[in-house]
């Protein structure tokens, strides 16, 4: 997580998102923020393997060599996640997933990059929950019939009577909020953290605080987006429920 107008400056503590330049959009002025700068970092990146993966892969061998076997190895350990989750549903959703967990994972660790990461601001992280949002719904709505919703939504009492319809509605409306807030508590910690550690023991935080990125960067970084995309495949395959995707 380190220096530089990314994340911190000097000796003083500095954890917050910063705006670098504005220009006039339709009589509006817009920021472009450090948020901005590093995810169009992590999408060059993204971007870049994405095409060095398919030219690898067109020229694939029969027994992967060096990058193929990089290549394959991520494919495989994806694939089987969604399978092992998702099921007989993992054909439909393993790119999006895949993709998701792929962009949550690098984000999280662009602070050994010294970037601020762009989890760390809820700007990213709401989107991202919206869309499994969206997709939750978009399911239900596709695979359920509205009797069935309706028996889902007043359960755990009869249909006739829907006391407990309010209540699943706002258990609804709290999933993105979740699911937003917890990875972008989880990263904004570990960016507060590693930003006091520079910024108050600036003089003494030489070789040591590479132990605090190792969990805070990699291992909460993992974790966390293991984490988003396991929430994401559960509520979709729950609103599939027991129909074909």
């Amino acid at each position: 997580m380190g220096y530089g107008i990314l994340l911190s400056a000097g000796n003083e503590v500095d954890f917050m998102v910063h705006g670098l330049f504005k220009y006039s959009f339709f009589g509006h002025e817009v920021w472009i923020t450090t948020t901005h700068v590093s995810i169009l970092i992590v999408m060059i990146l993204l971007l870049g393997f994405a095409v060095a993966a398919n030219i690898t892969m067109r020229r694939a061998r029969e027994i992967p060599k060096g990058f193929q076997n990089v290549v394959e190895l991520i494919v495989e350990m994806l694939d089987k996640m969604v399978k092992g989750t998702m099921g007989k549903n993992a054909t439909k959703f393993r790119n999006y997933i895949g993709t998701v967990f792929i962009f949550i994972l690098i984000s999280n660790i662009s602070g050994l990059m010294g970037l601020r990461p762009p989890t760390a601001d809820y700007g990213v992280t709401l989107p991202l929950a919206l869309m499994t949002f969206v997709l939750i719904h978009f399911n239900t709505f596709k695979h359920n019939s509205l009797k069935a919703i309706w028996i889902d939504k007043c359960s755990p009492l009869p249909p006739w009577l829907p006391i407990w319809l309010p209540i699943n509605i706002i258990s609804d409306i709290a999933v993105p909020i979740s699911l937003s807030l917890r990875l972008f508590a989880n990263v904004l910690s570990g960016v507060v953290m590693m930003a006091l550690v520079y910024g108050l023991l600036n003089m003494f935080a030489l070789i040591w605080p590479a132990a605090l990125h190792i969990y805070l960067d990699l291992f909460s970084g993992a974790i966390q987006t293991y984490v988003f995309c396991m929430l994401t495949m559960t509520y979709i395959t729950n609103a599939i429920g027991d129909s074909e995707a």
